[in-house]
């Protein structure tokens, strides 16, 4: 569980929440109509752009992702690696299958060489899964980028509803107060929706793709390397490109 994520959002809420408790009465703040028009209005914009299909793999494995913790680091990554290819070249490659390997991805790679399946073979494999992990993931982000944006367009397409029947009960002056704090309400909800919810998530998102994209290249790299038998202290060379040069052993600087 991603407790960044987690605690930004309650956080965020907490503010607004004390906010409206400290400065009135929490009842004035809810609006049933207000929140159909936000919530309701947005999700039917996103379902008319995106193929319902897409929207629903796309918003699953994007949540998954956006409170998921992000698995290992690259310098564990590539010292499990350069472990692995150590242990094939010293016992050979089927000591491989029952070796403990955190990475999932890797675990992978290296099962599918105790396989004996030909490199190229795992090279491509491994590539096109990491490219549909990173399509799917983009396509979350889209999804919840958008819904940001059509968040506040349904606030003030909400706030323009309210106005319009603010203005046709002009005559009781009593009424204009309180339809005016109700048309507000949407832009309100809007502004939260896109700021609190859909457009954080949007932004972690996208920095999980590319977290994601460079680990997954590392590993299919690293598997390439150890089904050539390349030698660990040259494979951790080639590796080590992948870090930047403050973590990075003394010695390869």
């Amino acid at each position: 569980m991603d407790l960044a994520t987690i605690l930004g959002m309650v956080a965020g809420v907490s503010v607004v929440g004390l906010a409206i408790v400290f400065g009135g009465s929490p009842g004035m703040f809810v609006n049933v109509p207000s929140m159909l028009i936000v919530i309701g209005g947005s999700i039917a914009a996103v379902l008319i752009r995106f193929p319902l299909s897409d929207v629903m793999v796309a918003l699953k494995l994007g949540t998954s992702h956006a409170f998921q913790q992000q698995s290992g680091s690259a310098v564990a990554l590539i010292d499990e690696a350069v472990e692995l290819a150590e242990l094939s070249r010293t016992k050979g490659q089927l000591a491989l299958e029952n070796a403990p390997i955190n990475s999932e991805f890797l675990r992978k790679g290296a099962l599918m060489y105790c396989d004996g399946m030909a490199p190229e073979f795992i090279s491509h494999a491994l590539s096109r899964d990491r490219d549909l992990l990173i399509e799917r993931l983009e396509e979350g982000e889209k999804i919840y980028r958008f819904l940001g944006d059509a968040a506040p367009a349904f606030g003030m397409i909400g706030t323009l509803v309210g106005l319009v029947q603010m203005l046709s009960e002009m005559d009781d002056p009593e009424t204009i107060g309180p339809s005016m704090a109700v048309a507000l309400l949407t832009t309100l909800y809007g502004a939260l929706v896109a700021n609190l919810v859909a457009l954080p998530i949007a932004d972690k998102l996208s920095n999980k793709a590319q977290v994601e994209y460079m680990h997954r290249s590392l590993v299919v790299e690293a598997v390439a390397q150890i089904a050539e038998k390349q030698n660990p202290d040259s494979m951790y060379q080639l590796l080590a490109a992948f870090l930047p040069e403050d973590q990075r052993r003394v010695d390869e600087r």
